[in-house]
């Protein structure tokens, strides 16, 4: 039997076509238009990965084991040292280059632009240091620098760093079994609340060490802010800490100067016309950028040397004779400048740590505009990624890449690599306009840590560990160990 439609319910039925048609032919014309494009662009070979997801698993992986430059050694050997990949959702170009490395952080505001996770960027604050761009990222970096010149750190910092290193150490005894990890994290955040906030108090410095903890874990976590996650801890600890400094900025409003050292924010207070917000963001940087490098390398130092005897004999011995030529004057005199620029070896000690494991292992960098390097174009928006611990740990670069071995750095050959704030194959600090203005003060914290963990103590590893980069750098275990007093 034959039907016949009427004409309302065919017309639906065409214009339902006719519109489906259009929208597949957009889509299929902006598909061409963008494979066009793309033929014109030539970026770094490399793969797509699975859809949305990438190659976000397998850089994961790697850089939350205890070598995470594994992924891009995997890369650079199909594709080279600069290669592109599919990381967080976006087109990245990644790279194990040392020179581009270097173009990239030269470049740092000109052709490219500081590009961090949505929930680092809510951590750390839009006004701070790391954040920032342009001219008031180089006013702050230009504030943080002056804060930490060379004479602040001879006059102002030698004796108050020993003096918390040792406030800590009195409270440990003879046979305590202790996480060291803890132990570093709160020598670091004591040293950095007590030079940037003038706080020395023990309950409120545990108390911020306990807020630092969740606030670096959640700095590349998932940004769900829900009881539960990582990102909802990380916020509620920046907003205690946020707190605290603006506490400390209102006594410092109401109350002049006394004469006594107040702290970094004190001299940002009175020297520099800077809002209150911008002031406590430039602060909770300052705090974080020290706290994670200082605690994390102290903690990697003692780990390594733990490993490796006659490293630690060495250093021991270095040490010694500073603390033996010392108590020859009374026994109660502390470190002077010259006694820390007469520690040859514990600063080899310090920068083999700093290669195997520097706490900033990659940098997140974004094209500001279309660049040609080379034979390949970045288009501007693209993700840049120099991975700066596949070139420290390269075994073309560095003979043995993986073995600790602090006396590379004596070999007259390393010595133009080990220039860190030029050279394109030591970086632990960055470079360029982004070069961290505590370097120098994170060193010295170091070695007057080491100083007085070494000459103080003996120890015995109770249980295996190893590192992992991700959330934050880490011992997995925490590094137990059982103290002896010497």
């Amino acid at each position: 039997m034959k039907v016949e439609a009427s004409d309302h319910h065919v017309w639906p039925i065409i214009c339902s076509t006719v519109l489906l048609g259009f929208f597949l032919a957009k889509f299929l014309l902006n598909k061409v238009r963008k494979n066009v494009e793309n033929s014109k662009i030539q970026l770094p070979p490399g793969r797509r990965g699975w859809p949305i997801i990438g190659d976000s698993i397998n850089w994961y992986n790697a850089v939350a084991s205890s070598h995470p430059p594994h992924f891009v050694e995997e890369q650079v050997q199909r594709y080279g040292k600069i290669f592109s990949c599919n990381l967080f959702g976006k087109r990245a170009v990644v790279s194990a280059d040392p020179n581009f490395n270097r173009f990239v952080m030269q470049n740092e505001g000109k052709l490219f632009q500081s590009s961090y996770p949505k929930s680092f960027r809510d951590l750390v604050g839009k006004n701070g240091v790391i954040n920032a761009q342009g001219e008031q990222q180089r006013r702050l970096h230009s504030i943080a620098s002056n804060m930490m010149r060379l004479e602040k750190l001879k006059f102002h910092f030698l004796q108050d760093i020993q003096r918390v290193i040792n406030q800590t150490f009195n409270n440990l005894h003879d046979n305590q079994v202790i996480c060291l990890q803890d132990i570093c994290r709160k020598v670091a955040i004591n040293l950095m609340v007590n030079q940037l906030l003038g706080v020395s108090n023990e309950s409120e410095v545990n108390e911020m060490a306990q807020s630092f903890s969740d606030f670096a874990d959640g700095c590349l976590s998932v940004p769900i802010n829900f009881p539960g996650f990582a990102y909802h801890a990380a916020m509620k600890a920046r907003e205690s800490i946020i707190n605290k400094i603006n506490k400390t900025i209102k006594i410092h409003r109401q109350q002049p100067y006394s004469g006594v050292g107040n702290g970094v924010l004190w001299r940002v207070i009175e020297e520099e016309s800077l809002p209150d917000d911008t002031v406590a963001d430039f602060i909770i940087n300052l705090l974080f950028a020290g706290n994670e490098t200082t605690a994390k390398t102290m903690l990697f130092a003692v780990y390594f040397l733990t490993q490796c005897p006659k490293a630690m004999k060495q250093l021991l011995d270095e040490q010694q004779s500073l603390k033996t030529a010392r108590n020859k004057f009374g026994g109660e005199m502390m470190l002077t400048w010259k006694d820390y620029k007469a520690m040859p070896f514990t600063q080899c000690v310090i920068d083999e740590t700093l290669r195997l494991g520097g706490i900033a292992i990659w940098l997140m960098r974004e094209a500001k505009e279309n660049i040609r390097y080379q034979d390949y174009d970045i288009p501007k928006g693209c993700f840049v990624v120099p991975f700066l611990s596949a070139v420290h740990l390269n075994e073309r670069v560095y003979e043995e890449a993986l073995t600790f071995n602090p006396w590379r750095w004596m070999n007259p050959e390393n010595q133009e690599k080990r220039n860190w704030r030029n050279s394109p194959f030591f970086a632990p600090f960055g470079g360029g306009a982004r070069f961290c203005p505590g370097a120098e003060l994170a060193r010295l914290q170091i070695a007057l840590f080491l100083h007085y963990f070494v000459t103080t103590f003996r120890w015995s590893q109770l249980k295996e560990d190893r590192m992992s980069f991700f959330p934050s750098a880490r011992l997995i275990n925490g590094f137990q160990i059982q103290l002896r007093m010497k």
